[in-house]
């Protein structure tokens, strides 16, 4: 079995790295969109050419369309532990949390309350926040206005009397990029008789985590950040799922993953998805490891994971050694995402020194990444930003150098 990443093997499934107009830009905003893997493409192109058609008909290629939309959903589904019905498709997940908090809206009782983060990109707070609108309570869990970390003991505080129902937290942030542990803290909400939403967004690029295993009721993610089409991704596990009221066509309702569906699915980025589960297989698999379900998605997980901490270590250590800037979030790879926030001193403008950046081949990105919340909590000025760094897995070695190398000179 190989013990390391074949990074080589890796690139070469992504046709950006071979593209003429990218050759010489190492790209490092990966948190705003991954690039697309050959499978994903392969698949959309076929449907596309072959089975454009209204799907599930008798006819030859409109069953052949349905087939590849219903495969998508049962081999993502086993990757991530959970039943097929319990993984449905929507056109973001920023759309994805607004229809469920639309639902969690009717569900919830008058003088139950529910638990956010400031440690949230915007899309996965903002929603629930609204809630306020109808009287419900919101508590806000708040991070360390130092480390920008999620005390859990803060969150016990919170739920001490046993009104909150719904806890809704990241798996990681997009700025702090600390890895919260969504097992221990599902444990304590389900325990306070709390139900529990994970952002995974910030994570699910890094590999696809086992929800099962997680144990937390919903587990929300984007395809296109994940190596596929843009697609919103949503695990709602039965239990909760049957709870809650329909929000899709009244002779849908009996259907788990059409209750969250109100508007037609993306036929084609649907099928298109299945290339997700083709890619971790074949990175599973040419590593020795297993090929298929969430037992490859779990080697696939660990590989990229070990990889990505590898590379993630310099560049933390050479950016904490840096008086000319502020890194956010852990200083230790192992407890982190790949996604490296820091802000400038003096009055650089974030954004501005991204651009700069570019003439020397490096894609990054500045501003606030709607991580308005945790910016301010951490005393970020926001009229100048973050400048942001984020990788993955096929990013090698010697980019992380160039990255070094560049920041050094344009700093």
């Amino acid at each position: 079995m190989t013990k390391s990443l074949d990074i080589d093997w890796v690139r070469s499934q992504f046709p950006a790295f071979s593209a003429a107009p990218l050759q010489g830009q190492a790209f490092f905003e990966n948190a705003g969109g991954s690039y697309t893997c050959r499978q994903v493409i392969d698949r959309l192109t076929r449907y596309y050419t072959e089975r454009k058609v209204q799907p599930y008909a008798p006819y030859t290629a409109s069953r052949l369309a349905g087939e590849e939309m219903d495969e998508a959903r049962r081999r993502l589904a086993a990757m991530l532990g959970v039943k097929t019905h319990e993984l449905s498709f929507g056109p973001s997940t920023s759309q994805n949390t607004y229809v469920l908090a639309n639902a969690v809206r009717r569900w919830l009782k008058p003088g139950e309350a529910i638990v956010v983060t400031n440690q949230d990109h915007e899309a996965n707070s903002g929603v629930w926040r609204r809630l306020a609108e109808e009287g419900i309570e919101v508590r806000e869990w708040q991070i360390d206005t130092e480390t920008g970390s999620l005390d859990p003991e803060r969150l016990g505080e919170l739920l001490a009397d046993g009104a909150v129902r719904l806890v809704c937290f990241p798996h990681c942030s997009n700025v702090v990029a600390e890895i919260n542990d969504v097992q221990a803290i599902t444990a304590r909400a389900h325990a306070a008789g709390a139900f529990v939403v994970v952002d995974g967004v910030s994570y699910a690029p890094h590999g696809f985590p086992n929800v099962g295993d997680l144990g937390c009721d919903v587990y929300l993610f984007s395809a296109y950040k994940t190596y596929g089409p843009h697609q919103g991704i949503m695990v709602i596990r039965e239990g909760f799922g049957a709870e809650l009221p329909n929000q899709g066509h009244y002779f849908n309702g009996g259907t788990l993953y059409k209750r969250f569906t109100p508007a037609g699915p993306d036929h084609a980025q649907i099928a298109a998805s299945a290339g997700m589960a083709d890619y971790f297989e074949a990175l599973s698999a040419h590593h020795g490891g297993p090929a298929s379900g969430a037992a490859a998605g779990g080697f696939a997980h660990d590989l990229m994971r070990a990889h990505e901490v590898k590379l993630l270590q310099p560049l933390l250590d050479y950016l904490a050694s840096k008086n000319s800037v502020r890194l956010l979030g852990p200083r230790e790879a192992e407890g982190r995402a790949p996604t490296v926030a820091v802000a400038l001193d003096g009055d650089r403008d974030a954004e501005a020194t991204a651009a700069a950046l570019g003439p020397h081949g490096i894609m990054a990105g500045g501003g606030d990444f709607y991580a308005v919340r945790p910016l301010t909590a951490l005393g970020v000025d926001l009229e100048r930003g973050v400048l942001r760094m984020s990788f993955v897995h096929y990013t090698s070695e010697g980019e992380i150098g160039k990255l070094i190398k560049v920041i050094d000179s344009v700093l």
